[in-house]
């Protein structure tokens, strides 16, 4: 293909492993690791039956969901963070921190550990901004640890654990900023988004120009964020900033949003040459299972506002961020994958040809 195409992270679990944790009430029991075991090295069996180029691990083992897993236990904090909702209804509080310092309490790597064993084509490893974990800071302050000292030790943990998925050999490392669409809510003068990138931007600082190319941020859709005027926010809104983000790789919901085209034209106008764009072409909120020509056509359309050699194309997101989220089935995300597979075979083929 001469379009990459990867996935952006999750997969529902089976149920025998969801129906275990809820038995036990605690994700993190021992006796619930071979149920684990079996679930990833079914996720990768099944993402190979897709001929997906590139797979993750379906974040199996990501106990709560995708935003807390690295800081899930921690000794000094409370439950009663800040409230972030998301789409389909849930929402989820972030740990808030009571004392210093902070580290935390496990890091992503640990998921390539099991899956690298499974896995016989190109891994790559989801992980959270840092933007999104300044919020457990409270607004009050920590009288024995300043803001800048904790985001100092924010800053360290988040570099670290990109470097150790890196280190063992993720093909990509995606950096979740699910919270840009709250930051516009929150502020619609765009101040807290702006400052949201500059602290993202403090840490990918510190990578090379070469991990940079293995690096990637996932944005739009799962924060349930109203404009002014009660609408959703238009993930268009964000794209400007985000395109700041000092990366190469971008994932960005489409398919789903509100207005594809308009999207596409914020793409086209802030894409970078050095950019990479993955656009969602399939979406994992839509019931329906799209066709490999309606993905096709989908291509077809962005190819028109971005230029082929900075195009891919994902999913517009995972599709199950949250271990009891069941909306979507098993097979119904791979069935979406593998149309999202071959539609991008059929749009690259009319577009090399095109070319020729």
């Amino acid at each position: 293909m001469i379009i990459p195409t990867e996935p952006i992270g999750s997969i529902p679990r089976p149920k025998s492993l969801i129906d275990a944790i809820n038995a036990c009430g605690n994700g993190t029991d021992a006796a619930l690791d071979p149920l684990y075991d079996a679930a990833i090295r079914d996720t990768i069996q099944r993402f190979a039956a897709t001929r997906s180029p590139v797979i993750t691990d379906g974040e199996q083992r990501k106990y709560h969901n995708f935003w807390t897993y690295s800081v899930e236990g921690l000794a000094n904090t409370t439950p009663d963070g800040f409230k972030m909702p998301f789409s389909g209804g849930h929402a989820r509080r972030m740990p808030r921190l009571r004392s210093g310092p902070f580290r935390y309490a496990q890091y992503a790597d640990r998921y390539l550990d099991q899956a690298l064993g499974y896995a016989r084509v190109p891994l790559k490893q989801t992980v959270i901004s840092p933007s999104a974990l300044s919020l457990m800071y409270p607004d009050e302050g920590i009288a024995t640890y300043s803001r800048e000292a904790f985001i100092e030790d924010l800053l360290q943990e988040h570099v670290k654990e990109v470097r150790r998925c890196l280190e063992k050999r993720a093909y990509k490392v995606q950096i979740d900023f699910t919270e840009g669409p709250l930051a516009l809510q929150l502020d619609p003068s765009g101040t807290l988004l702006e400052s949201f990138v500059d602290l993202n931007n403090l840490a990918l600082s510190q990578f090379s120009d070469g991990e940079r190319q293995h690096l990637g941020v996932h944005t739009c859709h799962g924060v349930n964020a109203k404009g002014a005027d009660g609408e959703d926010l238009d993930c268009a809104a964000l794209l400007p900033s985000v395109f700041q983000l000092n990366v190469v790789n971008f994932y960005v919901a489409v398919a789903g949003t509100r207005d594809p085209v308009r999207v596409l034209e914020v793409i086209g106008a802030h894409i970078k040459p050095h950019h990479r764009v993955f656009i969602g072409v399939v979406a994992p909120s839509d019931p329906r299972i799209e066709t490999p020509e309606l993905v096709r056509d989908r291509i077809l359309e962005a190819s028109r506002y971005i230029p082929i050699k900075q195009l891919g194309t994902t999913d517009d997101g995972g599709f199950a961020p949250f271990f009891d989220d069941a909306s979507t089935t098993r097979d119904a995300a791979f069935a979406k994958i593998r149309a999202r597979i071959v539609g991008t075979e059929l749009a690259s083929e009319l577009l090399h040809g095109e070319r020729k």
